[in-house]
């Protein structure tokens, strides 16, 4: 399987461009700290010039990620307020995420 130095995966309805060696945080995944995953879904993978695009996917390809930690994203808050109502609602939102580094793209 040859390997590759630039991909775009699709994990919890995002895409992301990635590299090896890259740290990203996406959408909470079901691994403990320090497991070793596998993105499966990869639209797209490129060495230089030569890119291959998926049809959605491209097949055969995985991208092998570490989990190195699991947070919560800094609070948003969500305000709704009309005017002359007495109608006010504040309400914050933490969102999870799972922080994994990229080691290796392959297809």
């Amino acid at each position: 399987m040859p390997t590759f130095d630039q991909a775009i995966v699709r994990t919890g309805g995002k895409q992301y461009r990635i590299e090896p060696g890259a740290v990203l945080r996406v959408e909470k995944l079901p691994a403990d700290v320090g497991a070793t995953i596998e993105l499966g879904d990869v639209l797209l993978v490129g060495r230089g010039e030569s890119v291959v695009v998926g049809k959605p996917i491209v097949p055969g390809a995985k991208v092998s990620a570490k989990v190195t930690a699991h947070g919560k994203h800094p609070k948003v808050i969500v305000y709704k307020f009309k005017r002359r109502k007495n109608y006010r609602r504040k309400r914050g939102h933490r969102q999870l995420y799972t922080e994994v580094k990229i080691e290796k793209i392959s297809a």
